[in-house]
């Protein structure tokens, strides 16, 4: 939490064994932030490579949709034409999501079971069916394991977020979701330079087996993260899930669906559609298919870069401006960035690829507003129904996003364009701020027990 938060809430709390009062060079009292123990900084380790390696994976579909579709589609009996790389594409994304719906059910395991436990099977989840990707023969294969990927990635944002919220000390959490949270994008990182390297050189199969390496992982969080010593089992699955639609939580846990669902309409297909609508700028340039690949991986370098920045600044706008208003002001960016990225600069005649790249960056630091969840969900429910209700959130929503991504692939293919049918996703963010409003506004509040 930043310095000046901590003297604003100093009238109202006493400091705990989480603080220590100290005086500055200048005599005045200051407050010093908590120094983190061994477990919660390998806990931090492991969830944020965790996201990040997830991130990349997520990711490397977005990157290599193009080649893979071109070579599966004839084996599968379909005509490899634009009009249906973007039709089966939306499909594969829509099934994606759905298996990132399916992901809600790692809430409650993790409720019951423990958040280190659950970890570890979320991340050898998506390992293994990003692997096995590399060995498909036909699209209904690959669709099959992107599925199966999802349910593993959605898992893990449940379940390391919840670590993070309940394992850091409460002066230093909230900073800590937002420095959790860009670990999603530094694996945009790794996707982009390993497309400009291993899939520029050795084609798409290759990516996908790279992504099976975040099984690896689970060595370290086996042997050095230990549980929360907030976490205690909840008396049964079925328990920690009920509790969401009790009088208590169900209108929060209702909104909390539909910011989320909000957020992934939008940033998802933004994101997702940039590296396609990047390679045929790069195209209609001038620049060679090699170019094109360079391209459309500095674009996701911007993407992640923007997301990150904009990761570093949810806490402090959080503290300073609430949960409500900042997360408007991200809805925001994001509604200007997509409509004109994909209904405007995209249709430029000249300079759209220079257009693009600058809405491309501000995509991404809007995009930071999923950063905000992992910030504000934890802090409406207790903790015997946190990780279920986290989790339920962040992925309930994606069961209908499915259908929107299926309706943009079925755009793509009725216009013969990206940029129109992306564009108009952009307006589900005034939907969003139409009803911020309503939400639970948990600033300066402690995390529940």
């Amino acid at each position: 939490m930043p310095p000046n938060c901590c003297h604003a809430r100093s009238a109202s709390l006493t400091l705990t064994d989480t603080q220590q009062s100290v005086l500055d060079p200048a005599g005045n009292r200051a407050t010093q932030r908590t120094k983190l123990n061994s477990n919660q900084i390998r806990g931090f380790w492991a969830a944020w490579g965790g996201w990040c390696l997830d991130g990349m994976d997520s990711f490397i579909y977005a990157l290599v949709l193009v080649p893979a579709l071109r070579e599966l589609l004839p084996r599968s009996g379909i005509a490899a034409s634009t009009g249906e790389i973007g039709y089966y594409g939306g499909i594969m994304f829509a099934l994606f999501l759905v298996g990132w719906g399916l992901s809600l059910l790692w809430g409650p395991i993790g409720d019951r079971f423990g958040r280190v436990r659950t970890l570890m099977l979320t991340i050898l989840c998506y390992s293994i069916f990003t692997w096995a990707c590399a060995f498909v023969t036909n699209v209904w294969q690959l669709a099959a394991f992107r599925l199966l990927g999802g349910i593993g990635i959605g898992g893990e944002w449940t379940i390391g977020g919840t670590f993070i919220a309940e394992e850091w000390p409460e002066d230093r959490r909230k900073m800590g979701a937002g420095l959790m949270h860009t670990g999603y994008y530094f694996g945009f990182f790794l996707a982009a330079l390993l497309n400009a390297t291993v899939g520029a050189h050795f084609g798409w199969r290759a990516m996908f087996a790279v992504g099976g390496f975040p099984a690896m992982l689970v060595i370290f969080i086996r042997k050095g993260v230990h549980e929360p010593k907030r976490w205690k089992p909840a008396e049964s699955t079925v328990r920690a899930m009920r509790m969401l639609f009790t009088k208590e939580y169900r209108k929060r846990t209702i909104l909390n669906s539909l910011y989320l669902l909000v957020s992934i309409i939008g940033l998802w297909a933004g994101s997702v559609y940039s590296p396609a609508a990047l390679t045929f700028l790069a195209g209609k340039a001038g620049l060679s298919s090699t170019g094109a690949v360079r391209i459309a991986s500095f674009g996701t370098v911007l993407l992640g870069l923007g997301t990150v920045l904009g990761c570093l600044a949810v806490p402090p706008l959080a503290e300073r401006f609430g949960r409500r208003w900042t997360q408007a002001f991200f809805f925001t960016l994001m509604l200007l960035s997509i409509s004109l990225g994909f209904g405007y600069a995209f249709y430029m005649q000249e300079h759209a690829l220079q257009w693009f790249l600058v809405l491309v960056f501000v995509m991404g630091f809007g995009g930071a507003n999923q950063a905000m969840y992992s910030l504000w969900f934890p802090e409406q429910y207790r903790t015997e129904c946190r990780a279920s209700a986290f989790g339920f959130a962040t992925s309930v929503g994606r069961f209908v996003c499915a259908g929107f991504t299926f309706l943009v692939g079925a755009g793509v293919s009725h216009y013969q364009t990206i940029g129109i049918p992306v564009a108009m996703t952009s307006l589900a963010f005034v939907v969003g701020l139409a009803l911020l409003p309503w939400g639970v506004e948990t600033k300066g509040q402690p995390l529940p027990d």
